[in-house]
């Protein structure tokens, strides 16, 4: 079997779920290229061992520049902070290694559209890994939608809400401030969310938002704060929170459907609440990632006695996207699923010279709409995409 050899460029929250991926798609997957897990790259370079001997790579190195450089390096795997996107992908690019990047793409449109112009001028594969798509039920979504069976579509509400970070004392980590994480939940979240409708809706026309930061001021990190954790070693010092806490924007869609996206991490009991409706002309569908592989469906031509929305368990192998590599039907999947998903389907498009999706041109319209919001919450005004 021919092999491609990997970098991945972080080794926190995202560098897991991507490691997990690279390697074990091929233990469940016919995949005519095998991915090496050959470098793995990080600041701390004790935590940095630790990593590379938990999940198999072969290598490590603390400056990324040196390992996007490397001739033996085919692949880069981007799953650092939004801020570091654009350097590490414009010269992986310029150095004809395909990309595998985490989102939010990039900081602001500008970047993102020079990570976009460097890809497609290498040649290369290139991918933002909005992993939602590849859940069966999100799949069954969108087959139902192409073939018409709910019809026109009229609307699209879309929630992702989280509680990580309701306690005040929580530390100041990199999420929350501007410079690193470019927005707040409106990037984080509403990123997959903006990816998902356009996916099964359709493209965004123009947008109108509003935010707000409940806690303006948090303690600074200690040892050991990362994503959802708090650490350890925290200082009495304060830092401004410089990003929002939740957003709210509504939208218009080029097909004169009207969608609503709603962005937390204030709202108690949601975990990982990444939720949405789609209402058409002859039904309806709801999908709720903390239940993800279900999928209800309503149909306005049911009998009326029996009319109702039912729960469509998405593991039926043959029937269901992906899910006949790994367990018989009813026995479900995870979290960690979709991102093997992603490697399939990327390696896939390698070998056969094709593309995969959403590439750095859905990343670039993921920006567009995420910085529209941005724009219209500080002018209270409607932004129209095309203004971008």
């Amino acid at each position: 079997m021919k092999t491609m050899n990997v970098a991945i460029i972080g080794t926190k929250f995202m560098g897991k779920a991507h490691s997990n991926a690279w390697l074990n798609a091929p233990r469940f997957f016919d995949m005519g290229i095998k991915p090496v897990l050959k470098v793995a790259c990080g600041q701390n370079e004790k935590e940095l061992r630790e990593f590379a001997d938990r999940w198999g790579w072969q290598e490590i190195e603390t400056d990324w520049r040196k390992v996007v450089e490397r001739d033996d390096i085919d692949i880069v795997d981007i799953s650092v902070p939004t801020y570091m996107h654009r350097d590490v992908a414009v010269a992986a690019a310029k150095a004809g290694k395909h990309i595998f990047c985490e989102k939010p793409f990039a900081i602001t449109l500008d970047e993102a559209r020079e990570m976009y112009e460097a890809a497609e001028a290498a040649g290369i594969v290139h991918y933002v890994n909005h992993n939602y798509r590849r859940c069966p039920a999100v799949m069954l979504a969108k087959r139902l939608i192409d073939d018409g069976t709910i019809g026109r579509i009229f609307h699209w509400r879309g929630a992702y809400l989280q509680d990580w970070i309701v306690d005040p004392n929580f530390p100041l980590t990199w999420h929350l401030r501007k410079e690193t994480a470019g927005t707040g939940p409106h990037g984080d979240l509403n990123s997959h969310s903006i990816d998902l409708a356009r996916f099964l809706v359709g493209d965004i026309k123009a947008v109108s938002a509003m935010m707000t930061t409940f806690v303006k001021e948090r303690p600074l990190p200690g040892a050991g704060a990362a994503t959802f954790t708090a650490g350890s070693g925290e200082t009495t010092e304060m830092g401004a929170v410089t990003v929002d806490d939740a957003s709210f924007m509504i939208a218009e869609f080029e097909n004169g459907a009207l969608g609503s996206f709603e962005a937390s991490r204030f709202a108690p009991g949601r975990k990982n609440y990444n939720y949405f409706e789609i209402y058409g002309s002859q039904g309806s569908i709801i999908f709720n990632l903390e239940r993800m592989n279900e999928l209800q469906l309503f149909l306005r031509d049911d009998p009326a006695y029996a009319q109702g929305f039912r729960t469509i368990i998405a593991t039926e192998g043959g029937q269901h996207d992906y899910v006949a590599a790994w367990w018989p039907p009813g026995h479900i999947i995870g979290y960690e699923h979709e991102f093997h998903h992603a490697v399939v389907d990327f390696m896939k498009a390698i070998e056969t010279g094709g593309s995969i999706a959403p590439n750095f041109y859905d990343g670039v319209k993921e920006v567009e709409v995420l910085q529209a919001g941005s724009l219209s919450a500080q002018s209270g005004q409607r932004v129209a995409i095309s203004e971008m």
